[in-house]
């Protein structure tokens, strides 16, 4: 239908032309990545009276993961209590807990203090059984109970129908309107005396007493500390991308009437998990928005995308029957690691003074904001009861069964250099649609576009050489490896790839 758009419902286009590196630079602190971890520790930082350069490769501050989010801000962990005490124990299930509702305080602080428009509000969060039944939800109680952690189990959720039960209930959680907030923060650093350089992609960073980060195009810039916010650091190493998974995760929004349903956060328990939210209307609005997510799988491993949108749809129907037209859909990239917590400090191999805030674990918002305040932490010369529990070099013997699958499955994608293509030649793509196509000891990502004509590219990933595949949801091309995300004109839209699919030879 027309009005079904494949954008997030927060997209509000940037007026601002893009503000490049112009020269090489020098500051206290240059920070690499402009969505909530980045642009939160840039302005934590400034508000202390450090010199701040923030880059970003996209034309625009907050187009990247942060734009896709259904903005839960939760200090209920996605992969549950039970999971992180039985991998790191019950100290460490603590401080995730304590360290995500510090997240959302400081989230709070923030809203108050530059009193910024963005819909922010304090919302219950209820876990429901799924398909699963309630064995989990009892394992899920008695933890929280040995935790001391703050929870109600009631009878049933406050749907309007059909309202599955039993659940647990949490307080304190919260949820806003993401690129207000963001859009809000960016404009309070320029006043602070940041920079901040969109269009301006790092591709190489060396620690040390003075750091420098070497940007696309030949500027650099020298600090005496570098942070990397990128989602999936593009300078991590193998070790450290061993430590993440990329994962899709789709979502629908759509109209509900004004006022019918109740602002909270929803988690029903079935793997994919199915997450809910309501979104006020604004601007005029007569309806609100029912946002609904799930479906998730390892990006560039299956290409049943729109038959996706449709079950949250189905899913969602069952549940809430006022729901209206779905007038928005997308997905988002996140990066799972073993033990379900945040990779965030210093980078392991990086050498001195180079931090990194990554493996959201499908709590970007809380996962980047507690990682903002950790990494400001250590910049500043400051401890952080954090620190230990989010440290990037930790051993995870609990998740090691985990870790293996998952660089198993990274692994295993390598064998499509051996495959045939998906097509035998390009006259078989329709239009509008691309294909891998085999061309003699390599592979070629095809494009065809709606006047037939074929775009021809390299398949081969210039991140670390897997060979992506087609996404006909979005048209984009997926790393089945490493998550890296290009347009179909071979365009990078998400590391951590840093270029462009090349040109076939």
């Amino acid at each position: 239908m027309s009005s079904l758009r494949i954008s997030p419902l927060w997209h509000v286009p940037d007026p601002r032309e893009a503000r490049p590196l112009p020269a090489d630079a020098q500051c206290d602190v240059c920070v690499i990545g402009a969505g909530i971890a980045g642009l939160t520790t840039a302005y934590l930082l400034a508000q202390e009276g450090k010199q701040v350069i923030l880059l970003e490769a996209k034309p625009h501050a907050v187009e990247g993961e942060s734009l896709f989010t259904t903005a839960h801000l939760a200090w209920v962990i996605d992969d549950r209590f039970a999971r992180v005490e039985a991998t790191r124990g019950a100290d460490v299930a603590k401080d995730a807990a304590a360290s995500h509702r510090s997240a959302v305080d400081l989230i709070e602080q923030i809203v108050t203090r530059e009193t910024i428009d963005c819909q922010f509000a304090r919302v219950d969060g209820y876990l429901f059984a799924g398909k699963d039944g309630r064995e989990t939800l009892e394992a899920e109680r008695r933890v929280l109970r040995s935790l001391h952690l703050p929870f109600e189990w009631i009878d049933r959720v406050p749907f309007p129908a059909r309202a599955p039960g039993p659940a647990l209930r949490f307080p304190a959680q919260g949820q806003f309107h993401p690129v207000k907030y963001l859009r809000a923060i960016e404009h309070r650093l320029e006043a602070l005396g940041a920079r901040i350089h969109t269009d301006s992609t790092a591709t190489g960073i060396r620690g040390g007493a003075r750091c420098e980060v070497e940007v696309k195009g030949g500027r650099r810039v020298a600090a005496s500390a570098v942070v990397v916010a990128t989602n999936n650091p593009f300078a991590a190493g193998v070790a450290m991308h061993l430590k993440v998974a990329a994962y899709l995760t789709y979502v629908i929004a759509a109209e509900v009437p004004r006022g019918t349903l109740p602002l909270a956060l929803f988690w029903d328990t079935e793997d994919p998990y199915h997450y809910v939210r309501i979104q006020p209307g604004v601007n005029g609005d007569t309806s609100d928005y029912l946002i609904v997510g799930g479906e998730d799988h390892r990006t560039g491993q299956e290409t049943d995308m729109g038959e996706r949108w449709d079950r949250l749809e189905t899913w969602a129907r069952q549940y809430f029957p006022l729901m209206g037209v779905v007038r928005h859909r997308w997905s988002g990239e996140i990066f799972e690691t073993p033990d379900g917590l945040g990779l965030i400090g210093l980078a392991p191999g990086s050498g001195d003074n180079v931090y990194i805030i990554t493996g959201d674990s499908g709590m970007g918002l809380t996962h980047g904001t507690l990682g903002a305040r950790l990494v400001a932490d250590l910049v500043m010369g400051r401890s952080n009861p954090y620190a230990a529990a989010y440290s990037p070099s930790r051993w995870m013997p609990g998740a090691a069964r985990t870790l293996l699958q998952e660089s198993l499955n990274s692994a295993v994608q390598y064998t499509d250099w051996l495959t045939g293509g998906d097509v035998k030649s390009v006259d078989e793509i329709p239009k509008g649609q691309g294909a891998v196509v085999r061309s003699g000891l390599t592979k070629l990502a095809v494009y065809k576009n709606q006047d037939g004509l074929a775009t021809r590219l390299s398949a081969v990933c210039p991140h670390m050489g897997c060979i992506v595949r087609w996404n006909p949801g979005e048209q984009t091309w997926d790393c089945p490896c490493h998550g890296s995300r290009f347009a179909a004109d071979g365009a990078v839209m998400h590391g951590p790839a840093i270029s462009n699919l090349r040109p076939a030879e």
